[in-house]
């Protein structure tokens, strides 16, 4: 009895302590997660393409637009003469170049033209040659010659023909070879084969190449000379591959060296080559110049400005233009101090000026100097959101808001500080009388400031209508300093005021 007493209590030990180890490790595992408390939330999507800030427009005091320097031009329609401007280089004009050449092989005897660049006259003397195949042809045309007249008296028909026909075919001969009708004429004179035959320059110009050298053999296929007209010449201008469509041929060009200070020669556009220079990026523009007194010499380095004919179009002061990267923009004058920034396409620019394809018309207004500032100003303007358009139908010109309402903002304590405040509006008609009943907002911002660590601040507060004009509400600042402020009232979906401001805090960052 006593043994199975202590077996039944051992079990129901064994029983007790199994479930205590299964009570112990339920607690020390952490409370199981449903499926969908497991997954992890997804990130938000993110635009890794980062958007341009767009600047608002803004409405500025005539003290403050003083204070900063605010000039106005006008878009004005203007002739436009664009130069290009570049570097070039002179060469020949390849079809004012003859190369000499025999049509028959012999052996040159005297060489007249026996310098490069020398001047040669057309007729002038360049050499003499002598081959035994054109002495041949000249002692069968003296022969047929001869023949000619022994036979023009035959009555068999068909031998005067046939003397004459072989007289010319000799003489033809001797022409095809291009020897001059003046020799040929004296082979007939003299009854005699001329042994040197002279062979003249075909035009007149500078000798460029000269192969000719007494007692060579030479060949038909053999380059003796090459003659240069230099009296005009062509330019090769480097212009760069962003302009060259604004060049087409017959465009006046003017050409300086330095050579010659206060002098300049004038041309024009003959060609623009259809090939880009992969290593400048540049195309080469051929061209046509007269060139008296050969001034210019090939390989001269010079100066180039090509000139693109006067047409009217559109521009605006260069200095109205604010480059923001991807866009080009200007503000525009809307009238009462209103500033209104609009994205425009520029065309080349034309000395102090650009010409405008898209976005102005004549006569409108647009700033001129302390564009960053503005810019500035408005993109300060659109981050906090608080610009309120002029109503649809109001055109260019907005109806002037500060004579609907006028507003002035305190604050409790005075000046405000860091943390919490009281911020107060009151609220005035054009008649001077406090404005109830109207829909009043306060933005505070402060941009980033990056070299300190800090994000831009921005507090957005609705007021309370407290009644006769006044307005109230209850709100934090985050930093000491310069805040932004903008004071927005409405009444019946009509905007009555939009007031920018700067309001000082006390306290650290």
């Amino acid at each position: 009895m006593n043994f199975r007493k202590l077996f039944i209590a051992a079990v129901v030990l064994n029983i007790l302590l199994a479930g205590v180890l299964v009570w112990k490790s339920k607690r020390s595992q952490p409370p199981q997660q449903t499926m969908a408390e497991s997954k992890p939330s997804p990130a938000p999507a993110q635009d890794t393409k980062l958007a341009e800030p767009q600047p608002a427009p803004i409405q500025l005091t005539p003290e403050r637009m003083q204070a900063i320097g605010v000039t106005f031009g006008t878009a004005e329609l203007r002739p436009v003469a664009s130069e290009i401007r570049a570097t070039g280089n002179v060469q020949m004009d390849e079809r004012r170049q003859a190369y000499v050449q025999t049509r028959f092989a012999g052996w040159i005897r005297k060489v007249n033209a026996n310098a490069t660049y020398q001047y040669i006259s057309r007729g002038q003397p360049l050499f003499t040659i002598y081959s035994p195949e054109l002495v041949a042809t000249q002692q069968e045309y003296l022969l047929a010659l001869k023949n000619q007249k022994l036979l023009q008296t035959s009555t068999v028909a068909g031998v005067s023909e046939g003397a004459t026909s072989l007289a010319a075919a000799a003489r033809d001969r001797l022409r095809q070879w291009e020897v001059p009708d003046s020799e040929i004429a004296k082979v007939v004179q003299t009854g005699k084969p001329i042994d040197e035959l002279t062979i003249n320059s075909p035009v007149s110009g500078y000798v460029t190449e000269r192969n000719a050298l007494p007692n060579m053999y030479v060949q038909p296929e053999t380059k003796l000379y090459t003659v240069a007209d230099l009296s005009s010449v062509w330019i090769y201008a480097q212009v760069f591959q962003n302009d060259v469509g604004k060049v087409k041929p017959g465009d006046l060009a003017e050409v300086t060296v330095d050579a010659y200070p206060g002098k300049s020669f004038g041309g024009h556009v003959e060609q623009v080559l259809p090939e880009v220079d992969m290593t400048t990026r540049t195309v080469r523009v051929r061209l046509a110049f007269v060139n008296p007194g050969l001034l210019l010499k090939p390989g001269m380095f010079v100066n180039v400005v090509l000139k693109t004919p006067l047409r009217k179009a559109l521009q605006i002061p260069a200095s109205a233009v604010l480059q923001s990267g991807t866009r080009q923009l200007v503000f525009i004058d809307r009238g009462n101090g209103l500033l209104d920034p609009k994205e425009i396409v520029l065309g080349e620019r034309s000395g102090d000026s650009y010409v405008v394809r898209e976005g102005l018309k004549a006569g409108d207004r647009v700033v001129t100097s302390a564009n960053f500032l503005v810019d500035s100003e408005s993109q300060l303007q659109a981050a906090a959101g608080s610009f309120a358009p002029p109503p649809p139908g109001a055109g260019g010109t907005p109806t002037n808001q500060k004579s609907q309402a006028t507003a002035e903002l305190t604050s409790e304590p005075s000046p405000p500080h860091k943390g919490n405040n009281v911020f107060r509006v009151k609220l005035s008609g054009a008649d001077g009388k406090p404005l109830a009943g109207a829909q009043v907002g306060v933005t505070f911002f402060m941009p980033a400031m990056a070299a300190m660590g800090m994000a831009e601040m921005r507090t957005a507060l609705p007021m309370e209508d407290k009644g006769n004009g006044l307005y109230e509400a209850r709100g934090e600042l985050g930093s000491g300093g310069t805040w932004q402020v903008t004071i927005v009232a409405k009444q019946n979906g009509q905007v009555l005021l939009n007031k920018q401001l700067t309001l000082s805090a006390t306290g650290g960052m």
